[in-house]
């Protein structure tokens, strides 16, 4: 008999914690028929059930936790002085394996400490990286960008790795049979750049277990060429926000031009379901959460800003990772790429 995926969710961590973090995981456990192991302060969660009529049952459960780590916090420090913080038990659920994958919201850097604390890296990756699903000119293909804020500072083995589990990622959990690897430039030349792109692109060129497409400009990136870029997390993550930005302002824009009165009203009933459409094709919080690639275990990092719905999209991220035996297959392909690059 096959198992049903146990997710374990930080319901303490983000904006709206707990009541959006519960409502997202009480609406994935039904629309994707998992087990959910809400995490965090058992009173506030059980509070929260009882006032949304809903029991607890062997497809959900809390697991009590003291405190959460907040963002003003340091994250090393604050997790030796709350070992049973929301995250850490989060964390620990995974490694004994009574969860198979952790989606938490809030505290990047202290997601991020936490997973390396308990579970640790992958044997031969060297730097974990946060992998973000972001939207491109063709529907239903997002584009992969890792990595978006986990290392600032970058050798060029970092880059390759991250690259083995993007394409990896790409191929097996968002079904892209053939992905197109590109690597984050000032150009398309393979001379453009500073050292660490021209190091990596001729690194990237020469590993015959990386199907390399060559560099990828900050208009590319977008626009559907590229199924997987990779780049480091400085750059990564200055892109990220600046998408997310303009996805904003877009949105804005377009709601602030819709004719005004009652024909803008007429127009705006007919433009409804496309601009419901827009909207769903621009919000990065339909793709759920960052992907925490290179620990030895699912992690799904979602924006502090999460509602019921990104969690929602999260942990729907989570149970495809372990569906599709994402970790195994980085497991066992990166000790290939190690042998290439040594």
């Amino acid at each position: 008999m096959e198992l049903n995926v146990r997710i374990a969710v930080d319901a303490m961590g983000g904006d709206y914690a707990p009541s959006e973090i519960i409502a997202g995981a009480l609406m994935a456990q039904a629309k994707f028929d998992i087990d959910i192991l809400l995490v965090g302060d058992e009173a506030k969660i059980s509070a929260y059930l009882k006032q949304h009529h809903h029991k607890l049952s062997d497809r959900i459960e809390i697991v009590p936790a003291e405190g959460q780590i907040d963002m003003h916090e340091e994250p090393l420090e604050a997790l030796r002085r709350k070992p049973k913080s929301s995250i850490a038990i989060s964390m620990e659920l995974v490694k004994k394996h009574k969860a198979d994958g952790v989606v938490a919201a809030g505290h990047t850097g202290a997601a991020m400490a936490a997973a390396l604390l308990r579970l640790g890296r992958l044997k031969g990756i060297d730097r974990p990286a946060i992998g973000a699903l972001l939207p491109t000119l063709i529907p239903r293909k997002p584009v992969l960008l890792l990595d978006v804020g986990a290392n600032v500072d970058c050798r060029p083995k970092f880059l390759e790795q991250f690259a083995m589990m993007g394409l990896l990622y790409s191929r097996y959990a968002l079904g892209v049979e053939n992905p197109k690897l590109g690597l984050l430039n000032i150009g398309e030349e393979p001379s453009k750049g500073n050292d660490l792109a021209v190091k990596v692109h001729q690194n990237l060129q020469d590993n015959p277990q990386i199907p390399f497409s060559g560099n990828a400009e900050g208009r590319d990136v977008m626009s559907g060429d590229f199924d997987v870029v990779v780049c480091d997390g400085f750059m990564g993550n200055v892109l990220l926000k600046f998408a997310e930005g303009v996805g904003k302002v877009a949105m804005q824009i377009l709601k602030e031009e819709l004719p005004r009165g009652w024909w803008g009203k007429l127009g705006l009933l007919f433009l409804r379901p496309n601009l419901s459409q827009v909207k769903q094709r621009m919000d990065y919080n339909e793709y759920g959460g960052a992907l925490l690639l290179g620990v030895d275990g699912v992690c799904i990092i979602a924006h502090g800003s999460s509602k019921a719905s990104s969690i929602c999209n999260a942990i729907r991220v989570a149970k495809d990772a372990v569906e599709n035996q994402v970790l195994e297959r980085i497991r066992t392909q990166i000790k290939e790429l190690n042998a290439v690059t040594e």
